[in-house]
């Protein structure tokens, strides 16, 4: 049947991996999980392409994220703004901000241009903030755009499997 989950995803397995600039475009995705687990969102914003969007979906399957609800939707502004409450110390997000560390795995091709590469992986984020442990676990697609300065997150869509549950502070990026 077209379209369903699991033609799509036999379909997106199709692409390889091997590609030098699929594999650029995952060092790339595990220099993000390594910058925001260390809380760099200075240096993590610089692997940013000019226009690019932060979103988390509530709903999982949403697609047009401009019309929709979202946990999160930034664009360059925005995700600027957040990384100053998170690092001016004047929020309550950044005054007990959570420690985490993320695993990311099953990164697969889900489309190549000749200067874009879409991966999506999967996403296990251990987090500790009040004498508490949680866990996140998410599907996350990373469009990664290649210019004159290297590799570029243009678009990062993290699908929280949990999206629709009640959703606190979190004190940190996913």
């Amino acid at each position: 049947m077209p379209g369903d989950t699991l033609s799509t995803a036999v379909a997106a397995a199709e692409l390889p991996l091997d590609d030098p600039r699929a594999l650029a475009a995952v060092s790339l995705i595990w220099r993000e999980a390594h910058l925001l687990d260390a809380r760099a969102y200075q240096e993590w914003d610089r692997l940013w392409a000019e226009g690019g969007e932060y979103v988390v979906p509530i709903d999982r399957d949403a697609t047009d994220f401009a019309s929709r609800l979202n946990l999160v939707y930034d664009d360059d502004r925005m995700r600027r703004m957040r990384i100053e409450r998170l690092t001016g110390g004047f929020s309550i997000s950044a005054a007990a901000a959570a420690r985490t560390v993320r695993s990311l795995s099953r990164f697969v091709v889900t489309g190549r241009e000749e200067d874009a590469f879409e991966i999506r992986s999967a996403q296990i984020l251990v987090g500790y903030k009040r004498e508490e442990t949680f866990v996140l676990a998410a599907d996350v697609t990373h469009r990664i755009v290649f210019g004159e300065g290297g590799a570029r997150i243009h678009r990062k869509v993290v699908r929280l499997v949990n999206s629709e549950d009640t959703v606190t502070a979190s004190g940190f990026l996913l």
